[in-house]
């Protein structure tokens, strides 16, 4: 009896290792987006992703969640469109976009945080 026991949990534990790993498998839908505007290398494509990054660098500025390297992800775009590289310039554009939205999610995510008892 607990040997059956012991199989039928483990097999239950499998299965839903194997459906936790399928699910991560894919890319999410604004990842595909991006991917798919960055492919396209046009200026005006550019232009749009770098309005938008440097709107969500300033909201991330704003609630001190800035991450360290998206100005300087930011500063190889603009260097990229300077080369004509639109396509490139556009990918990181959307990459620092991507990091100032999900550095100032982080920053109100964490704002009432505090010390954890145990460092007190």
């Amino acid at each position: 009896m607990k040997r059956k026991l012991t199989v039928i949990l483990l097999a239950a534990v499998c299965t839903i290792g194997i459906s936790a790993c399928q699910a991560n498998n894919s890319k999410p839908d604004s990842a595909a987006a991006a991917t798919a505007a960055a492919s396209t290398g046009s200026k005006a494509d550019y232009e749009s992703a770098l309005a938008a990054a440097n709107k969500a660098m300033k909201e991330a500025k704003s609630v001190d969640g800035l991450w360290r390297d998206t100005g300087k992800i930011l500063k190889g775009a603009e260097k990229a469109a300077k080369a004509g590289d639109y396509a490139k310039a556009t990918k990181m554009a959307k990459t620092a976009e991507f990091q100032g939205h999900m550095g100032a999610s982080q920053a109100k995510s964490q704002k009432n945080v505090g010390t954890p008892s145990w460092m007190n």
